[in-house]
């Protein structure tokens, strides 16, 4: 009897509609018939009801071990089913991986740069021993008597050009503030002869020549400058990037009789296969930074060269500039100032141009 009730649930039907809804029984009701149907053959057999249904969630629950992702839809074949523990152990590899590369990454930066650091100590320490032993005449140096005396006289003409320079400033504040005082004083002057009537023609003509003054000093300057701005770039640029080229040829020569140094100490020594070895890497560093040594002196001369040229060429305009704007200022020669500064096209800014527009003050 028991086998034809459990025969009898087990091919229960329950017809669904178009909607989803049970056409005889409601979807409730046909849970509680078949609850009803499981109660009475746990009776039956003897089971308690709590142990039932544990026992029925133990054996009909699904095992997470076993859990499987359907790439299918609902109903989908069993192709497409993927075990998670394959999933797992495959990200886990995935990830350990991954940290090794970058571990390894990582590791090799550090070899790198620890290797960059080793190099540049042993650089500095046969440097920093040449140096002192060149200072205490008990080292040998590499020596240029003809570039050694050209850079001499370089360094020689920068400070005597920094002292035009300087000069050529002051002057330049002086003369602005001794226009600005001319300018400000025929103004005065025009505004007592409009004010004294007896003395009308005599504040009047020092008015226009103040004016004038101030107008022809506006124009000296205008040529100050323009001889100020080229004397600057001249030993602030061109004289700076030779003596930086001069001063890399003078780290280079230093280098090359430190690694000299170092390879005749090893050759003076005993001829073992360790030595010999140490020797041959000398000889490759020595051979390294002569030719370092040799393409530097070889840039130093060709800009040695070059500058002198330039600098020939540019105080030969800047003088001629200079002396023709003084003389012609003190000589009352406004036509002849004017003429001066149009030969060296140089364009002088209208009054009130230093001074910032409204808008950029903002």
């Amino acid at each position: 009897m028991t086998d034809s009730i459990m025969s009898k649930a087990a091919t229960m039907e329950i017809p669904i509609n178009s909607n989803g809804d049970s056409r005889t029984l409601g979807e409730d009701d046909g849970l509680e018939q078949a609850r009803q149907v499981q109660w009475g053959l746990d009776e039956k057999v003897g089971r308690p009801p709590g142990q039932r249904d544990l026992q029925q969630v133990m054996v009909s629950g699904p095992n997470l071990n076993e859990t499987s992702i359907v790439s299918g839809g609902y109903g989908g074949t069993a192709e497409g089913i993927i075990p998670t523990s394959s999933i797992k152990g495959s990200s886990m590899h995935h990830s350990s991986s991954s940290s090794m590369m970058a571990e390894e990454a990582a590791r090799g930066v550090a070899v790198e740069k620890f290797d960059m650091m080793k190099k540049w100590g042993l650089n500095t320490y046969k440097c920093t021993k040449q140096l002192i032993s060149e200072r205490f005449g008990r080292g040998s140096r590499t020596v240029d008597l003809e570039l050694e005396a050209q850079i001499e006289v370089l360094r020689d003409t920068k400070r005597k050009y920094e002292s035009v320079l300087r000069l050529a400033r002051a002057l330049t504040n002086h003369f602005y503030s001794m226009v600005q005082t001319q300018h400000a004083l025929g103004d005065t002057f025009a505004d007592l002869s409009q004010k004294s009537p007896e003395l009308r023609d005599e504040f009047g003509y020092n008015a226009e020549t103040q004016k004038l003054l101030y107008k022809n000093g506006e124009t000296l300057l205008g040529a100050i400058n323009f001889f100020v701005s080229s004397i600057n770039t001249l030993v602030n640029k061109t004289m700076e990037d030779t003596l930086m080229t001069i001063k890399m040829y003078e780290n280079a020569r230093l280098e090359f009789d430190a690694y000299r140094a170092d390879l005749e100490e090893l050759n003076m020594g005993p001829r073992d296969a360790v030595t010999m070895a140490r020797i041959e890497a000398a000889q490759q560093q020595y051979q390294i930074h002569k030719d370092k040594y040799e393409r530097l002196r070889s840039d130093v001369t060709i800009k040695l060269k070059f500058l002198e040229e330039n600098k020939v060429k540019v105080m030969h305009k800047q003088l001629l500039l200079f002396h023709n704007a003084i003389s012609a200022y003190f000589a009352g020669n406004q036509q002849q100032l004017e003429q001066t500064l149009k030969q060296f096209n140089i364009k002088l800014k209208p009054p009130g141009a230093d001074k910032p527009s409204w808008l950029e003050e903002q």
